[in-house]
């Protein structure tokens, strides 16, 4: 599924098609986390303790870890899965490190396809792992159904946290190593609910809680009584307290101990389990296939850029200008991609 060559892509592809035509209710079934956070927060570490919990409670899970690419060689270290040294021989378990071979967002190109292959083969928890976060490496949340942000208790101050890009993205936030300082993992965890308190009450975080409240598109399978009970234990048309009280969705946690494991694993099932009653789920799945469509549209297109022969031989004589500043960037690149749609229009 990873390969770049043109046979293997086809193939990709066929299989695909098949497991889309015999089992596409599947998926549905699983649950995608994606966890991102800064390099050196202990991600690795964490996976390995979060996922043998998580087989603890019955579930076969794969993770997807994703390396950083060297922008020199290309070639990527894949050394996550070293460092999960019980889970990795796990019967359980599965493993897969990639690398980002530079795509951006955190992630490798083909991450939504390994994705469904490790839903057909039966797998209930999939995580993916991205190569470290920043202000744009927030792709992971677009393909997963929680987003697991990993922080360290000296983070920085509220409004540090509110600058993180990232963080308005975040469904859960996990505070490792809170074992090391316990009063500035404490510190932490306040200023960090403080944070998402002040994110919940955007006029776009608004709106979005307020679906969760009058959200009445739970047919599939939700119970009407089980929504009533979630989303409106407070009175009609006010959201569940779990959305709108951020102290519930900051952990302290060290990986290293397992300590506060299991109250993470309890956090995780409550969110999933109001996602699910207020369908919600779904409709983020759907939003998520609009955007896999569109990544791969670009995708399409950068690949017909690199195949197209015209452009290919205008190519080298482009770049030297550009080198030379003998020519604007954005007018050169207008010129080349008229090209895949307009060819007798090019005037160099």
């Amino acid at each position: 599924m990873e390969s770049t060559r043109a046979d293997h892509a086809l193939q990709a592809q066929a299989l695909l098609e098949l497991i889309t035509a015999s089992a596409h209710n599947k998926s549905s079934k699983s649950l995608r986390i994606g966890i991102s956070g800064t390099p050196g927060v202990g991600k690795s570490t964490f996976i390995e303790r979060f996922g043998l919990g998580l087989i603890e409670q019955g579930s076969r899970v794969a993770v997807l870890a994703v390396d950083p690419s060297s922008s020199l060689s290309g070639g990527a270290i894949l050394g996550d899965k070293t460092r999960m040294e019980k889970l990795s021989v796990h019967p359980q378990a599965f493993i897969r490190p990639s690398p980002s071979a530079g795509n951006l967002g955190g992630v490798c190109a083909k991450t939504r396809e390994t994705l469904l292959l490790c839903e057909f083969a039966g797998y209930e928890v999939i995580l993916v792992e991205t190569v470290g976060v920043g202000q744009s490496e927030v792709a992971v949340a677009n393909m997963t159904d929680v987003f697991l942000l990993m922080q360290l208790p000296n983070a920085g101050d509220d409004l540090q946290a509110i600058k993180k890009g990232v963080m308005e993205f975040a469904d859960l936030v996990v505070i490792n190593k809170a074992d090391l300082d316990v009063n500035a993992a404490m510190q932490a965890q306040a200023m960090i609910a403080s944070s998402l308190r002040i994110l919940a009450h955007s006029p776009a975080n608004a709106q979005h809680l307020q679906s969760f409240a009058t959200n009445e598109s739970f047919a599939d399978g939700a119970d009407a009584s089980a929504l009533e009970a979630v989303v409106r234990p407070s009175g009609a048309g006010h959201p569940s307290p779990m959305m709108l009280d951020p102290s519930r969705r900051v952990f302290k946690i060290s990986a290293l101990s397992g300590e506060g494991i299991e109250d993470l694993l309890l956090g995780l099932n409550a969110w999933v389990r109001e996602l699910q009653s207020t369908g919600n789920w779904h409709a983020k799945r759907s939003e998520q296939s609009l955007a896999w469509f569109w990544e791969r549209v670009e995708s399409g297109l950068r690949a017909s850029f690199n195949e197209h022969k015209t452009i290919q031989d205008l190519l080298p004589e482009t770049l030297r200008k550009l080198r030379a500043g003998q020519e604007q960037p954005s007018l050169a690149a207008r010129k080349l991609l008229e090209l895949l749609t307009h060819p007798i229009k090019y005037n160099p």
